[in-house]
């Protein structure tokens, strides 16, 4: 990441109470598309560049720190996504967004009815300034509370239906009705995905279990998570354990403290 180029000092404010300039954080890891970007932003007047990053993780951490008005984010980036850099912040954190991006992306297109605006490179200097009217229209109109909520409303849509898988540079989306089980792998989880695809994603069997959610997901074990519509059906044995066969023919064991829930739950399908 680019050194911010400012302190964290709010920036000023017009008598209306609406900030005199925008705070732009800029992130590309892209040499070329991070010059254009430093150029446009610094040619425009009521503009500040408060920092230029070269990857998701740095832009999120920047973008905490400095609290910028306006986030102008590549999609595809090393680390996080630019999607997963507003997913991290808090939603008193989350200022306007513009997304610039090489990708006719649907999951940017769905972004866009959230985002202030989205650029398909290679953009010139007038979408640049249309993206950035449109995002002073909105702060003066909206200001930023309706931005934040929108963008919040997202977030929660977003991580109620898919998993985020990065991957060399890119981020891949998983429904959660593809995931069939899950399984513990040290650091990691395991996704056991229809059609006998696996995925790695790092995480905890904890952290699955709430974004998956208990109304379609079943934690059968301290390594297994079993989506309820799989199960075809629950076999007990004398030990007090029992297993879980699947519609793939996959068996899952249970341990005996979750045998009285795993039945009791799937009785109640």
């Amino acid at each position: 990441m680019t050194p911010p180029i400012s302190s964290t000092q709010p920036p000023s404010v017009t008598e209306a109470g609406r900030p005199a300039r925008l705070r732009v954080l800029c992130a590309d890891d892209e040499p070329l598309a991070r010059e254009t970007l430093r150029a446009l932003v610094e040619a425009e007047a009521g503009l500040e560049l408060v920092a230029l990053c070269t990857d998701g993780d740095t832009a999120l951490a920047a973008a905490r720190a400095l609290l910028p008005d306006l986030l102008v984010l590549d999609v595809r980036m090393p680390g996080r996504s630019g999607i997963e850099v507003v997913e991290g912040l808090a939603e008193t954190e989350r200022p306007l967004v513009v997304f610039a991006t090489a990708y006719d992306d649907h999951a940017v297109a769905a972004f866009d009815l959230h985002a202030v605006d989205y650029l398909l490179k290679p953009f010139d200097d007038a979408r640049f300034r249309m993206a950035l009217a449109r995002a002073r229209e909105r702060l003066a109109h909206e200001g930023p509370e309706a931005g934040r909520e929108r963008l919040d409303r997202f977030v929660r849509s977003r991580r109620s239906e898919v998993l985020a898988i990065p991957r060399d540079g890119r981020v891949d989306y998983v429904p959660h009705t593809d995931v069939v089980w899950v399984e513990a792998a040290d650091q990691y989880v395991e996704l056991h995905l229809v059609g006998g695809r696996r995925e790695l994603l790092r995480a905890s069997m904890a952290q699955l279990e709430k974004v998956l959610g208990e109304d379609t997901f079943l934690r059968v074990h301290r390594s297994a998570l079993v989506a309820l519509a799989r199960v075809r059906r629950i076999e007990t044995f004398a030990t007090g354990t029992g297993e879980l066969v699947l519609d793939d023919g996959t068996v899952v064991p249970v341990a005996r403290t979750r045998l009285a829930v795993a039945k009791r739950r799937l009785a109640a399908r």
